[in-house]
C-alpha cells in the first residue's frame, strides 16, 4: 500500500508520516517548501519519498505524480489559527476542493480528510459524529462545505471518503500561539507568572501522537465513514495545564481570568466516544 500526505511538515503531518513510518507502507510526502523538512523535528525523511507539490496550482497529472497512491491523508489547510477569517472559505475551501476533486478523477481511490470539531457549532455536551454541521465561523464553514461537496462528488466517481474531525490535539511542533506551546516556553524560561483565562471551559484534548496513529489506522482501513478524532474524556482547561505543570514539575502560577473566553466556542464540549 502507498499512503501520501499533504501537510507533512506541518504540527499534525510530522506526525502522521513518524506514525507511518512504523508499518510497511510506501509514504509519499507533499511539499511546497523543502526547506520546512529541515526545519522539522523528524530526523528520518529518507523513508519517504518527496513530492515537491502546490496544491493550488498541481500539475495536469497530480495522481501521478504522486506516484499513484492507494490513499491521501489530507492535512494541508493554511490560515490557522484565525478562525474567523474569509481566506478560510474564499481562498482554501475552492483551493482544495479543485485539488482532490482532480485527484479522485484521476482515478485516486481513497481520501482521508481532516475536518474540526468546530464543524458542530455552539453545541454543548458529548457531541457525536452523526450530528449535523452547524458551523459559526469561517474555517468551520469552509470545512463541512468540502465535507459536503466531497459527498456529492462519490455520486459520480467511486472513491471512499473518511472525514476526521479533529478535537483539541496538543505536543511538540504546535504553533508558537498554542496554549501548550506558551506554556512549555514559559516553564523554559523560568516565568513565575503564566496569563491564561478562566480554565473553566471543558475541551476534549488528546496528544497528537495518538491523533497521528488514528489517522494513520484510518488510511489503512479506508472506510466510508465521519468520525471524531477525540478522547471523549472532557476535562477543564485549567486542570489540563496543572497538570502539564506537574509533568515538569514546575511552580509555574497561574494568572487566570487575564484573557476572556473566546467567543467562537462553547463552554463544554467533546467527543462521545474514541475512535
Amino acid at each position: 500500500m502507498k499512503i501520501a500526505v499533504t501537510g507533512a511538515t506541518g504540527f499534525i503531518g510530522r506526525h502522521v508520516i513518524a506514525a507511518l513510518q512504523t508499518t510497511d507502507v510506501e509514504i509519499v510526502a507533499v511539499v511546497r517548501d523543502t526547506r520546512l523538512m529541515t526545519a522539522s523535528p523528524l530526523k528520518d525523511w529518507q523513508s519517504c519519498h518527496t513530492v515537491l507539490m502546490d496544491i493550488a496550482k498541481p500539475s495536469e497529472n497530480a495522481w501521478q505524480q504522486l506516484g499513484y497512491p492507494d490513499v491521501l491523508i489530507h492535512l494541508a489547510w493554511d490560515g490557522l489559527p484565525n478562525y474567523k477569517s474569509l481566506h478560510h472559505f474564499e481562498t482554501e475551501h475552492p483551493k482544495h476542493y479543485q485539488f482532490l476533486k482532480q485527484l479522485i478523477k484521476e482515478g485516486l481511490p481513497a481520501i482521508v480528510v481532516a475536518g474540526t470539531c468546530f464543524e458542530y457549532g455552539m453545541r454543548s455536551g458529548a457531541l457525536s459524529a452523526d450530528l449535523l454541521p452547524q458551523p459559526a465561523n469561517a474555517y468551520a464553514y469552509a470545512k463541512a462545505a468540502l465535507h459536503q461537496q466531497l459527498q456529492l462528488l462519490q455520486t459520480m466517481y467511486a472513491f471512499k471518503l473518511t472525514w476526521a474531525r479533529l478535537f483539541y490535539l496538543y505536543g511538540a511542533g504546535q504553533a508558537p500561539t498554542s496554549l501548550y506551546t506558551q506554556l512549555q516556553q514559559a516553564i523554559a524560561c523560568g516565568d513565575k507568572v503564566f496569563n491564561m483565562s478562566g480554565g473553566e471551559q471543558l475541551r476534549d484534548y488528546l496528544p497528537v501522537e495518538i491523533a497521528a496513529q488514528q489517522l494513520v489506522q484510518l488510511a489503512i482501513q479506508q472506510n466510508n465513514h465521519t468520525v471524531n478524532i477525540c478522547s471523549a474524556q472532557p476535562i477543564s482547561v485549567r486542570r489540563l495545564v496543572e497538570q502539564w505543570l506537574n509533568e515538569k514539575n514546575s511552580k509555574l502560577q497561574l494568572n487566570l481570568g487575564y484573557y476572556p473566553y473566546p467567543d467562537y466556542e462553547p463552554m463544554a464540549f467533546w467527543g462521545d466516544k474514541p475512535l
